[in-house]
């Protein structure tokens, strides 16, 4: 299951699964994009690991992983919750 976390003011949307049996949670980073369709990159947490990182350019990529990086404790919370909204009782 992937939980929306945020959506960015250009239409990229960050996704996150529940925590995983050995503590890992998944986020998942998907921008529109005309040319390709999607641009899109996945992170691990807690260990902050990057792989298929497809589209971005690497000023892009980099907004992106600060963005994570700085909302890693939260999605990792979220992803014990079930969600934002479970975790906020919405």
């Amino acid at each position: 299951m992937m939980y929306p976390y945020m959506t960015l003011d250009d239409e990229t949307e960050i996704t996150h699964s529940e925590m995983k049996k050995d503590g890992s949670v998944k986020v998942y980073i998907e921008t529109p994009d005309e040319k390709d369709g999607f641009h899109n990159a996945t992170c691990w947490l807690p260990e902050n690991r990057w792989e298929k990182i497809f589209g971005y350019t690497d000023k892009e990529i980099q907004k992106i992983k600060k963005i994570v990086d700085s909302n890693a404790d939260l999605i990792i919370e979220f992803s014990q919750k079930g969600g934002f909204l479970n975790a906020a009782n919405i």
